[in-house]
């Protein structure tokens, strides 16, 4: 199970937010190219990057950052928030991003995901977010009546390179990811599913690669920022 260190961009910074507040932000790094070499020197294989103001905006607004880091770093990285039309899917995978994630989109525009997927093999994937098993959009702000298992499966043909499934009320929130909801969604869909949202110690971490479901990974901030997960041994124990 693959460890994703996530990295938050609000107003240009490395932030976590609560719950999926935009007011709630902490910032735990001015520079985030900086934050993600600490990650990839730690050891990881991927890095998982947010636009938070782009997934309100509609449109990249941390496009800096995200340059900065991948010039700063040779791990694949993938991006979600505000990507919500062709050009700008064209635009970050030139730029060398291995994975664009589409949201919003995925529930508005559910064609252009199909297309961007059979343009792009296993470059495109689908972000889940969620409160209450409905699904949320415009970075969480707009809560809908589509249910998570529901649009997951309507991409099972669609050749989406993974499922990024958020708990909102599990994310950054340091209480643990909501598992049983997870693991039902692995197992209702071929699609790799990586669970976002609450992962806040090693232990949830072992207990997500044991869920008895095949995660493809799972994804965590606040944990890190704060020392809750040692990236180094955490990477070390799911290789074990």
């Amino acid at each position: 199970m693959i460890l994703y260190p996530a990295i938050d961009l609000k107003d240009g910074n490395a932030v976590r937010l609560v719950r999926g507040e935009m007011e709630q932000a902490t910032v735990f790094n001015t520079d985030p190219a900086a934050q993600a070499r600490d990650f990839v020197e730690a050891g990881c294989a991927w890095l998982h990057l947010v636009d938070l103001n782009g997934a309100f905006e509609g449109a990249p607004v941390n496009a800096g950052a995200v340059e900065a880091i991948l010039a700063a770093t040779a791990v694949p990285a993938q991006l979600g928030g505000g990507i919500r039309d062709m050009a700008t899917i064209e635009s970050w995978l030139s730029k060398g991003l291995a994975r664009v994630i589409l949201g919003t989109v995925a529930v508005e525009n559910p064609t252009l995901v199909r297309e961007a997927a059979r343009a792009f093999p296993g470059q495109v994937a689908v972000g889940i977010d969620a409160r209450n098993g409905r699904v949320a959009t415009k970075g969480w702000a707009e809560e809908t009546d589509v249910m998570v298992t529901d649009l997951a499966k309507s991409f099972e043909d669609a050749g989406v390179a993974a499922i990024i499934y958020t708990d909102i009320n599990r994310d950054g929130a340091m209480q643990g990811p909501n598992i049983e909801a997870t693991a039902d969604l692995a197992r209702a869909v071929s699609i790799p599913v990586i669970a976002s949202g609450g992962v806040s110690s090693l232990e949830d971490l072992i207990a997500l690669r044991d869920c008895g479901a095949e995660l493809n990974g799972a994804i965590s901030g606040r944990a890190l920022y704060d020392g809750a997960i040692d990236l180094r041994a955490a990477l070390k124990a799911l290789a074990s």
